[in-house]
């Protein structure tokens, strides 16, 4: 490991250990990176929803593949100096081994964290079972130690219509045990639930909003006990939300009136690198 690496991931672990909540917004490219870098955030995370969208994939298990998703990690962590953990889905494959490789392989394109989902893929059978889900996480938890790598452990039953949050926290206890840094259940349903998560758990507990609890502040969040706040694919979603809107504006009013909002191109260039590429 480098130099710069290694104070890379000591600024991105220090984040989870001092007082307060943070968050960790998504950027889908370098572009949209060195955005929010300059807006002052203090890591990044990357999205499989935005960057699915942004190469015109739908988000879902297959769509994209490790290098793909690595390729396009590789090029926000060039984007940026921040800290950036990455959205590694379930593993790319359902072996302990291979949760370990990707761990091995996203740590190679300059990633100080990650996640890894307990969610299979298999409609019929969304979740893998308890023992095989906790024994994939000690793999990958095995792999990062040695890099230093920054492991976030990820609960999905709530996503796949499985509303059980009594073994929502049994999974994530037993990540916890398994060597997980950081722990993440996506999906729930409220506040109370979110409580009840990080009162029941011992490592930082990573909320996104964006999906279900947008009513909900960063106060509010804090007071629950969350450490760190993502947002998913919800600002991905944001701008394609503006692009669809300024695009039937012009297919089906013919007016151009969406340019009035638009961002003026000296303040976009004012957050874009003007080296070319190699």
């Amino acid at each position: 490991m480098t130099t710069d690496r290694r104070e890379t991931y000591e600024r991105f672990k220090a984040l989870h250990e001092r007082p307060g909540i943070f968050t960790i917004p998504n950027p889908w490219n370098a572009g949209t990176a060195r955005v929010l870098s300059g807006l002052g955030f203090e890591a990044l995370a990357t999205t499989s929803a935005g960057y699915a969208l942004s190469v015109g994939r739908r988000d879902s298990f297959g769509a994209l593949t490790r290098d793909e998703v690595l390729a396009n990690a590789r090029e926000i962590v060039e984007a940026t100096d921040l800290p950036v953990s990455a959205d590694l889905e379930e593993g790319f494959g359902p072996r302990p081994e291979d949760c370990a490789e990707t761990i091995r392989r996203a740590a190679e394109v300059g990633l100080v964290g990650g996640s890894i989902e307990d969610a299979t893929g298999d409609p019929a059978d969304p979740i893998f079972p308890f023992g095989h889900a906790v024994e994939r996480i000690e793999a990958a938890s095995e792999a990062a130690k040695d890099l230093p790598f920054l492991l976030t452990a990820r609960a999905e039953s709530f996503l796949y219509g499985r509303p059980d949050l009594d073994d929502t926290i049994a999974r994530l206890q037993a990540f916890s045990k398994a060597g997980a840094h950081v722990l993440y259940a996506p999906g729930l349903p409220d506040l109370e639930s979110i409580r009840a998560i990080c009162q029941a758990v011992d490592k930082p507990v990573n909320v996104v909003m964006g999906l279900n609890l947008s009513r909900y502040t960063l106060e509010d969040l804090e007071g629950a006990g969350v450490k760190r706040v993502s947002v998913g694919g919800a600002f991905a979603r944001a701008a394609l939300g503006a692009f669809l809107s300024a695009a039937r504006e012009v297919r089906e009013r013919g007016s151009f009136t969406f340019a009035e909002a638009a961002v003026p191109d000296a303040d976009v260039g004012a957050f874009m690198s003007q080296r070319k590429r190699p």
